[in-house]
């Protein structure tokens, strides 16, 4: 991690404020005026420079607010943390206006300072992780002819600052187009700020775009900047606008009209240079009809609309997308990325995706966590896979491989959430079936009577024609249950009980024969 940039002429600030971060164990590098911060910050290569710089507000030589507008230029995404005494709380306000991340009044708690100079490090460190990815982010999000519309979209809005609406289903990858709108405009070297309008409470989100005022409610101990301040100079993506509290709609609009708003409990009017890319999974026609949306509000939103088509309506992008989601995923968990058979991509492209390219990214995951091999196979993926897609005869899926493929996909299409609950555990049963060979011994009913080597398929046939005629809806669980119950046993039987053998043996893991054994109750 880089180090901490700490600027004040007091001896003992400096002093302290190492000594308490050392402790939290992050790096420190001290100054005792801005010229020497200036001059550093010339010397110093970029990825060796600050993580954040904490600098008083009055020192010899200079100021801590003539200082912070230097430093952003040279580096606007740096945070800034301003100190001051409670005299110069003005000054601190003000510097607000010039992109300070926070101030900080002395005499301060030192617990409190160092928790706000580690948020403001991790804010820095997730900031730097967005950069990166739009950095490395390949143009190409897919080559169906749906996407191609709105690559040509982006394209041509490429030199626009006009507010555009994006629609589709979720998980789509509506904030991936956002973002792809904002470094392809001229605002691309300012920030770009984004907020799910229906994920925050609502008595908090006046707050979360229009900042508030100190004392402007319980617990408003300091000034704090919305996103549309955060957004001055870029562009603010109001994810989820179709949620969006009617009232706060009202606010929303005369920002749009002018460009001006107040801060809770503020009584000054602020103005935002911002251009916003509003976003939503519902029909906001239908919304309006039914007196929930502002209809000024829509015509004012709805300048130019983009719509994302879902990933069932491209699949021919699905074996480019799932290559690329394993890579990624091996590559979070510190994995060889598995490989995917032909069988396994065709079915996965019959399966209509309602959560989208978002689903798939967790399906991928999944697959990296609990397929046995390294080659994922048809039985390897999961249940709502196996049980959803269709019967009928999958067609071949362009581009269908076994090799991986660092495929043309920006990181992050699709919002990543935890991977499902290990206990959802897929069964095989099927293909095992399918695929196996003849035993050396007779493989036992359960009824007991032996089941003849030649004849144990067909023997299996009129069991599930019997369970299906008698109305059962439990035939899978059943007859799974009894196949994967009379293998193991069989395996045991053959290795002594010797677990790790018989799971070699079978072709699965040890973990899996050890859980196996315990859902089956073969202890």
């Amino acid at each position: 991690m880089k180090p901490i940039w700490i600027v004040d002429d007091d001896q003992s600030i400096r002093f302290v404020l190492e000594k308490a971060l050392l402790r939290e164990n992050l790096p420190t590098r001290s100054f005792t005026n801005p010229q020497e911060v200036l001059k550093a910050l010339l010397d110093t290569p970029e990825q060796e420079g600050p993580q954040i710089l904490v600098s008083d507000i009055r020192m010899p030589g200079g100021s801590g607010l003539d200082l912070l507008e230097k430093v952003k230029e040279k580096l606007p995404g740096l945070p800034v943390i301003i100190m001051t005494a409670f005299s110069d709380l003005d000054s601190a306000v003000s510097a607000f206006q010039g992109g300070a991340f926070e101030y900080l009044p002395k005499p301060f708690d030192l617990p409190k300072a160092v928790e706000l100079i580690r948020r403001a490090v991790e804010e820095s460190q997730r900031e730097e992780v967005a950069e990166e990815r739009m950095t490395a982010a390949p143009e190409m999000l897919g080559q169906a002819p749906a996407m191609q519309d709105v690559f040509r979209a982006i394209g041509r809005l490429s030199q626009s600052q006009v507010t555009v609406l994006i629609t589709g289903e979720s998980g789509s990858g509506k904030e991936l187009v956002a973002r792809a709108l904002h470094k392809h405009s001229p605002r691309s070297g300012g920030p770009f700020v984004a907020i799910n309008t229906a994920a925050i409470p609502k008595d908090l989100l006046e707050s979360e775009l229009f900042g508030h005022e100190r004392g402007a409610f319980t617990g408003a101990q300091t000034m704090r900047r919305g996103r549309f301040e955060q957004a001055d100079g870029g562009t603010l993506f109001l994810d989820e606008i179709g949620d969006m509290p009617f009232d706060l709609q009202t606010r929303l609009l005369r920002v749009l009209s002018d460009g001006h708003f107040y801060r809770v409990g503020g009584h000054s009017a602020v103005r935002a240079n911002v251009r916003v890319i509003a976003a939503t999974h519902q029909n906001l026609e239908q919304r309006v009809k039914e007196g929930v949306f502002r209809e000024d509000l829509f015509h004012r939103l709805n300048v130019i609309r983009l719509r994302l088509p879902a990933l069932r309506e491209r699949r021919e992008d699905v074996p480019m997308l799932t290559r690329f989601f394993l890579q990624q995923s091996a590559k979070q968990l510190g994995v060889e990325p598995k490989r995917i058979s032909e069988a396994a991509l065709r079915l996965l492209g019959s399966f209509d995706f309602p959560g989208n390219v978002r689903q798939l990214e967790n399906v991928c995951h999944w697959l990296t966590v609990m397929a046995p091999a390294q080659v994922i196979e048809l039985k390897d993926l999961p249940p709502e896979v196996l049980s959803m897609a269709s019967g009928a005869p999958v067609p071949a899926l362009a581009g269908a491989s076994e090799m991986p493929l660092a495929s043309q996909v920006p990181a992050g299409f699709g919002m990543p959430t935890s991977a499902p609950a290990p206990e959802v555990i897929y069964n095989r049963a099927s293909d095992a079936i399918a695929h196996a060979e003849p035993a050396a011994v007779p493989v036992p009913e359960a009824g007991g009577a032996g089941l003849a080597p030649s004849a144990w398929e067909s023997g299996l046939q009129a069991e599930a024609m019997a369970l299906l005629e008698d109305g059962r809806t439990d035939v899978w669980d059943v007859l799974t249950r009894r196949f994967e119950t009379r293998l193991i046993q069989t395996a045991l039987a053959n290795t002594r009980g010797r677990r790790i053998e018989a799971a070699h043996k079978l072709g699965i893991g040890r973990n899996t024969i050890t859980r196996k054994i315990q859902e089956l109750h073969l202890e």
